[in-house]
């Protein structure tokens, strides 16, 4: 395995799809990087040179986007302020609802966790 930013990246599959296996490399940034070093799409982790690994890391570290541990940073950060100056998104993240509008009546059973059970409440059929 190939080892880029403090991360792992599987050797078998196309150079596109292992880095993003690195937070905050998506598909376009990780086709922008192959552009950039001159890889081909289609080629595999396992079957670059380590001088392209090099140049990969190079661009990686570079400082053009925040990946990995300032990223994740970054966004606790934001969070945080949004809860600090109590606006509608940082009360919705405190409360662990959903923060976009969604509704909550039937749904958002990710951000609120699983169904409690009411005592006493029965279910009225119409």
């Amino acid at each position: 395995m190939a080892r880029i930013s403090g991360v792992n990246v599987p050797d078998n599959k196309r150079v596109i799809i292992s880095l993003t296996y690195i937070h905050g490399i998506g598909r376009f940034i990780a086709e922008g990087i192959c552009r950039e070093v001159g890889i081909d799409f289609s080629r595999r982790m396992k079957d670059l040179t380590e001088d392209e690994l090099n140049q990969i890391r190079k661009v990686i570290e570079g400082g053009k986007f925040l990946i990995e541990g300032d990223l994740r940073r970054e966004v606790s950060l934001n969070i945080k302020r949004l809860m600090d100056m109590q606006c509608y998104r940082g009360l919705r993240h405190r409360r662990g609802l959903p923060v976009r509008g969604q509704r909550t009546r039937g749904n958002a059973r990710t951000r609120k966790g699983p169904a409690k059970p009411v005592a006493g409440k029965k279910i009225v059929k119409k």
